[in-house]
């Protein structure tokens, strides 16, 4: 449950980091991207907490795959550009959101293998 937990707080902060984004100026359809990825980031949080065996399954291998999709996303943007879109890490919040995401991934990987293993 420990690890259930870590997982619902790193998608939580996930998707809390691009909300934040989105209600200080980043529009257009990046902001429409990002609210996606909070709501995204709260269902699949609720889901890690409140399910059990099969669905529990599904649920932690979707929050992983969703947060280590957000994290290539973002390292595509930093690096070659996305869908036109070229980042920086000067970027508000790019830093705090690559090094979120990237122990998101983790705790989510050993949540998803403890699941599983049941």
């Amino acid at each position: 449950m420990v690890w259930q937990v870590l997982s619902a707080l790193a998608l939580l902060a996930m998707g809390g980091l691009h909300v934040w984004l989105v209600f200080h100026g980043t529009g257009g359809i990046l902001g429409v991207l990002f609210s996606l990825n909070g709501l995204g980031g709260l269902v699949l949080a609720i889901a890690i907490l409140v399910t059990h065996g099969r669905l529990l399954q599904i649920a932690t291998v979707l929050g992983l795959l969703f947060l280590a999709g957000t994290l290539l996303a973002l390292v595509l943007a930093l690096t070659v550009g996305l869908f036109g879109i070229q980042s920086s890490l000067d970027y508000d919040l790019a830093l705090t959101t690559l090094i979120v995401e990237s122990i998101g991934v983790v705790i989510l990987h050993v949540t998803t293998a403890k699941v599983v293993r049941r």
